[in-house]
């Protein structure tokens, strides 16, 4: 039974370790890890570098650098560029080698900028979505073991060439402690490549190596909305882009470069 994403350790060092959960194994293949479990892991560490600071993150980024194994990670936090208005904060996580070296698999960096009231100028491309019944197929990796077990997915009735499904995760990032909703986003917003997905992945492998957030409004809830789109070129290259939601409406867009190789 799967319980939380990650199990939080102890620290060695500048970083904060963690074992890596069942919860966290991508429907690609279960011995790597889902895209949206260290992308919630590395915005938790920046949340609590940006404490107290009077920041507040309106973009997130996450670079996959290289298979992310189901293991014991390590993360650290820093400031790459300090401002009182303006900063970039950045997080990465590191796992074990054999010959007991580290290297980089993720590294998510983040705008913080500082809040003012703008709140007779607001403007939403989008008006909100409303959950309606769900699919009886939520997506094609219906049965994989892992972390599509530790999120809810109610597919929705496509619009306009776009596929939408709502997500809930359905258990806490770290052990028992509290999960901020920009942390319960991350948790589910890599799945947008599936959620858009333009193949069949019974014929073709779409992995993501990255995704990029982008919120003009913090989310709030448990509950989001992925309305997605995929483009897939000539050469094995693709593009997902999405819209992302929550109960109260449009709170931003994500986008993701996608790796696309032929099956069999």
């Amino acid at each position: 039974m799967i319980e939380c994403l990650y199990r939080r350790i102890g620290a060695d060092g500048e970083y904060t370790v963690f074992e890596s959960t069942d919860g966290t194994r991508s429907n690609w293949d279960p011995q790597i890890q889902h895209g949206s479990p260290p992308l919630a892991l590395l915005t938790r560490a920046i949340e609590d570098l940006a404490e107290g600071t009077g920041l507040r993150v309106g973009r997130l980024t996450l670079d996959i650098l290289g298979a992310i194994p189901v293991t014991t990670v390590h993360v650290r936090s820093w400031v790459e560029r300090p401002g009182s208005r303006i900063s970039l904060m950045a997080a990465e996580m590191l796992v074990d080698r054999p010959d007991g070296t580290r290297r980089a698999v993720a590294r998510v960096t983040a705008w913080l900028l500082a809040p003012s009231d703008t709140a007779d100028a607001v403007t939403d491309r989008h008006p909100p979505l409303i959950e309606g019944e769900a699919s009886t197929v939520a997506h094609a990796w219906e049965g994989a073991p892992g972390y599509l077990e530790a999120v809810s997915w109610r597919r929705q009735q496509d619009q306009d060439g776009a596929a939408v499904a709502w997500l809930s995760p359905l258990v806490p990032l770290v052990d028992s402690e509290p999960t901020t909703a920009l942390q319960r986003l991350a948790m589910v917003v890599d799945s947008a490549n599936g959620i858009g997905a333009a193949l069949d992945p019974q014929r073709f492998l779409f992995m993501n190596t990255d995704t990029a957030v982008h919120l003009h409004r913090l989310p709030e809830g448990q509950d989001f909305a992925v309305r997605a789109r995929g483009s897939i070129g000539p050469d094995g290259i693709g593009v997902t882009t999405a819209e992302l939601f929550d109960r109260n409406g449009f709170i931003g867009t994500s986008a993701q470069t996608l790796l696309v190789q032929r099956l069999g």
